[in-house]
């Protein structure tokens, strides 16, 4: 069952779609069940944009230049990748692509590069040992591939970086770390990991509050890594990772305090300041914090007979595939609340902070398998990026499948931003844009300058297309449709299966 984003509406504003069509390239795929995948690149030296776009026997390579005009291509068959699938790429100093095909447990790696000047291909081979290894996630570090692992010995996480035709291992090693419980019980690295798997944040995108409500997270910079972790309610424990030197500094944020036994709490890292909160089916609180001072730049407390005065939007509860549904009180929201993984979401544009905070239910105690960040593609028509985490099954007498949340807009000075002041976001109007056209298939997001593309195959028209994107209302845009506005950023629901 796939999920996508689930656009809610709050007024009744028309919304001019703020997109243009950037290009269309014939492209005709071979349909084979979970052959066909699309992935869009920039190289970070030269912005230049490369479409890698993959059947069961062909691979077409599309080259853009900055102005985003088509100055290249490559079409050849696929050599020795049948069971394997696109996971990743690179560009190397001479300005061409490699690409990196992989089995399903990331067993082998084929590493092939692609050559536009007499359109030829070569591979390597990279064999990993996954018996002691498991696979965190997968992600693109400027041009470099890299695959970060747990070391199920060892308390250790290990980073290998592909690139130029060779693999760069780099170990940062936790063992000299001490990690409690609720109960202040020490535990281990492994321990805390293997109970809470770790969740890659995108840290200049917007998060969905189901990745959110993850209690480890990581937050992948250029040449940094920040890890935290909530799996204690008393505190965050955050764990800052120097890429160069290995170097690992941990430092611990306190939780507010709340006496009641029952109490969950999250964490969310952005702009170099700590969002913190918890809350129990009384109260809640919502603390910033600056991450370099430990200053606290702003605190809410709220009780179950409060207003939330700071909210955008109205308290919402929604359950997949549903339109979201108003709650009356804070009470009531407390109440849903309790029975969920809370957590926040945090994303800035230009000019406000953006603020999701509530709760989204645990997979895990309703004996289901939750799938974490990676799963390459499962059919033709969906690709996504992450790492997968089968847990253990859990009963629960109660079973809870609303989402319920409110969202929140503030300028620089942490003011309350009224809803009927702000524009769309660009990656709203992408999503809706898509909810409405079904021909879409094998679509991506790409961030480039200061505006999106969406990357697809028209299933209709069998072109490849690209669509820009960006912030606000357009009257020049040349799709028209009066829509009711959508909420200005992103619900709980995002694609996965």
């Amino acid at each position: 069952m796939k999920k996508i984003i689930f656009l809610f509406l709050l007024s009744s504003n028309s919304l001019l779609f703020s997109q243009t069509i950037l290009n269309s390239y014939p492209l005709d795929l071979k349909k084979s069940y979970g052959a066909e995948q699309i992935l869009t690149a920039e190289n970070k030296q030269t912005h230049e944009v490369f479409v890698f776009a993959a059947d069961s026997e062909n691979i077409s390579i599309l080259k853009y230049n900055s102005s985003l005009f088509l100055t290249d291509q490559y079409k050849g068959p696929l050599k020795d990748v049948d069971d394997k699938s696109l996971v990743g790429y690179s560009f190397s100093a001479d300005g061409l692509p490699t690409l990196y095909w992989s089995t399903k447990n990331y067993g082998t790696i084929i590493a092939t590069k692609y050559f536009f000047g007499n359109k030829t291909s070569k591979n390597l081979n990279f064999v990993f040992t996954s018996e002691k290894q498991s696979i965190i996630t997968q992600f693109q570090l400027e041009n470099s591939y890299n695959l970060l692992v747990k070391d199920l010995e060892e308390q250790t996480l290990i980073l290998y970086t592909f690139g130029n035709g060779t693999v760069e291992q780099k170990i940062f090693d936790f063992s000299a770390f001490k990690f409690q419980n609720s109960n202040t019980k020490f535990v281990t690295f492994n321990y805390v990991i293997q109970q809470n798997p770790i969740e890659q944040i995108g840290t200049d995108e917007y998060n969905p509050l189901f990745k959110t409500t993850a209690k480890s997270k990581l937050y992948i910079f250029p040449n940094r890594f920040v890890l935290t972790l909530d799996h204690n309610p008393k505190k965050t424990q955050v764990f800052d990772i120097n890429l160069e030197t290995e170097e690992i500094k941990e430092k611990d944020f306190t939780q507010s305090l709340i006496l009641k036994p029952k109490k969950r709490s999250n964490s969310f890292f952005q702009d170099n300041k700590l969002y913190q909160t918890i809350a129990s089916d009384e109260e809640f609180f919502l603390d910033i914090k600056d991450y370099n001072s430990d200053k606290t730049l702003k605190s809410f407390h709220i009780t179950k007979n409060d207003t939330i005065d700071f909210k955008t939007s109205p308290l919402l509860i929604q359950r997949e595939g549903e339109k979201a549904k108003a709650l009356k009180t804070t009470k009531k929201f407390l109440n849903n609340l309790s029975y969920l993984d809370i957590g926040l979401s945090v994303f800035k544009n230009k000019e406000n902070t953006l603020i999701t905070l509530g709760g989204t239910p645990n997979m895990a105690r309703q004996g289901s398998i939750f799938i974490s960040s990676y799963y390459p593609f499962e059919d033709f028509g969906f690709y996504d990026n992450g790492s997968s985490y089968y847990p253990p099954n859990y009963s629960s007498g109660y079973i809870h499948t609303e989402s319920v949340y409110f969202e929140s807009v503030w300028n620089p000075d942490f003011a309350i931003v009224k809803q009927e002041q702000l524009e769309p976001l660009a990656i709203d109007n992408i999503y809706y844009f898509m909810s409405l056209n079904k021909q879409i298939a094998l679509d991506n997001i790409l961030k480039y300058k200061d505006f999106y593309i969406l990357n697809y195959y028209d299933t209709a028209s069998k072109q490849f297309i690209m669509r820009k994107f960006k912030d606000g209302f357009n009257a020049d845009d040349p799709f028209l449709d009066q829509l009711n506005t959508p909420s200005s950023f992103k619900k709980p629901f995002h694609k996965r299966s």
